[in-house]
């Protein structure tokens, strides 16, 4: 099984990491398997409960939301769930990918009488708008953020999008502060995946991760999101590699 590269060893290498594009053609090329919610999340551990906690705190905090942004949204699975809980809303879906958000649009506009729109572009460089959201979610899409300046800058731009009250919920993989916990859950976490893909498309997921992504741990997006204006920062949920927090403005 291939060695998990540390936290430092992987922030100190985003030179090495993909670019926006060659994460776009990636994601272009995948459209199928994440428009299912089964084959979509299958290398998110505790993937079911998390779609169901992101979904059930967005509502438990902000019941009257009348506009969502999905940040990173490919097919649209988040955005479906939150219209589960929260009938009816206007939907704007940000994603690299076009074809994405073709499908995402398609999918998303049958769940909904409210609007939907699509922005492609990076979340990085697209105008968010001041205060014109009620809810923001990014799902396993933040881990491309690079260099803590990035991380920084995203967070505020979120935080300036919502209105006052507003929350914004996180789903995605995380590092950990200790080399040797990292090293634990990484080393488990190829045990799961070897489960459910086998070793040779767990190899393959690994190297995607290494090429990829930049997780980072819960105490340094915590710190950001205070940072960033946030009022209150909630730890929903952390199994394994994985975790979901919640920021209320």
């Amino acid at each position: 099984m291939p060695e998990d590269p540390g936290t430092e060893t992987a922030i100190a290498d985003v030179a090495q990491k993909a670019s926006a594009a060659e994460i776009r053609e990636r994601f272009d090329a995948a459209v199928e398997r994440f428009s299912d919610l089964t084959t979509g999340q299958e290398t998110i551990v505790d993937a079911p409960l998390i779609l169901d906690l992101v979904s059930a705190c967005a509502k438990a905090v902000t019941p009257d939301a009348r506009r969502i942004l999905d940040v990173g949204s490919g097919a649209g699975n988040y955005a479906l769930k939150l219209l589960e809980q929260l009938p009816d809303r206007d939907v704007v879906l940000l994603d690299l990918s076009a074809r994405m958000l073709e499908r995402a649009r398609e999918r998303v506009s049958a769940h909904t009488s409210g609007s939907v729109e699509c922005v492609q572009g990076d979340m990085r460089e697209v105008g968010l708008g001041d205060e014109g959201f009620d809810i923001v979610v990014a799902a396993a899409s933040l881990h491309h953020l690079r260099g803590e300046d990035e991380w920084r800058d995203v967070f505020g731009r979120i935080y300036r999008t919502l209105r006052p009250g507003g929350s914004f919920w996180i789903a995605d993989i995380i590092a950990h502060e200790d080399p040797r916990i990292q090293g634990l859950f990484w080393e488990r976490y190829g045990e799961y995946l070897a489960q459910v893909l086998g070793t040779d498309r767990r190899d393959r997921m690994f190297a995607d991760i290494a090429l990829n992504d930049t997780p980072r741990p819960i105490g340094f997006q915590v710190k950001l999101l205070y940072e960033s204006g946030f009022a209150r920062v909630d730890i929903v949920h952390k199994s394994s590699l994985f975790a979901v927090l919640g920021a209320i403005r």
